[in-house]
């Protein structure tokens, strides 16, 4: 394990592993497909797991100044002086955007870039294929979970209606850039 991968699994387990055991399974779970697929994304591995690690520290109670944990966790990275680019994957993992729109946080999201690549739909995938308790899940069941955990009329029950196909596309490019990129990646 990298030092940045150490360091990363670390600082999420300070913040997550007592206060939301639930959250820390599901974030170890997210981090197991990351490990599993890191080969495809070769030089990028490293900073596809660090971001499966870190992808929710924002839902930490100490880190939770906004209430919405993307923007909360990149904010709270950036101010420790985590790489730019990690902080900008945690802020739009799982196409946080729809939801920030929603919640009139857009452009403080903005202030960190999306780069709308190959290694953000990969932490996409692990994020939308891995069940509240860290299992491996298909991406509409683990879709229907939070539509029926949140529940109709709230903001994420909207938000995840909205971002749906953004979702499913950036999986579906998951799953083939690992058959395609590499004979040796096996999913779950």
């Amino acid at each position: 394990m990298s030092e940045l991968v150490s360091d990363a699994r670390n600082l999420a387990e300070v913040h997550l592993g007592t206060a939301l055991p639930r959250r820390w399974r599901h974030v170890n779970g997210v981090a197991r497909q990351g490990t599993w697929i890191a080969s495809a994304f070769g030089v990028e591995a490293d900073t596809l797991v660090a971001a499966c690690w870190l992808h929710d520290v924002g839902y930490a109670p100490p880190l939770a100044s906004t209430g919405f944990h993307p923007l909360d966790g990149a904010t709270f990275l950036r101010d420790h002086g985590w790489d730019e680019r990690i902080c900008a994957l945690v802020a739009h993992h799982s196409c946080a955007i729809r939801e920030a729109r929603l919640r009139g946080l857009e452009n403080e999201l903005l202030t960190f870039e999306d780069e709308n690549s190959p290694l953000r739909d990969a932490l996409w995938f692990c994020d939308m294929t891995t069940s509240p308790d860290g299992d491996l899940v298909g991406v509409e069941q683990r879709l229907s979970e939070i539509l029926s955990r949140y529940g109709e009329g709230s903001i994420v029950y909207d938000f995840i209606q909205a971002a749906r196909d953004d979702l499913l596309a950036a999986v579906e490019r998951t799953e083939t850039r690992i058959v395609c990129g590499s004979a040796d990646v096996r999913l779950g």
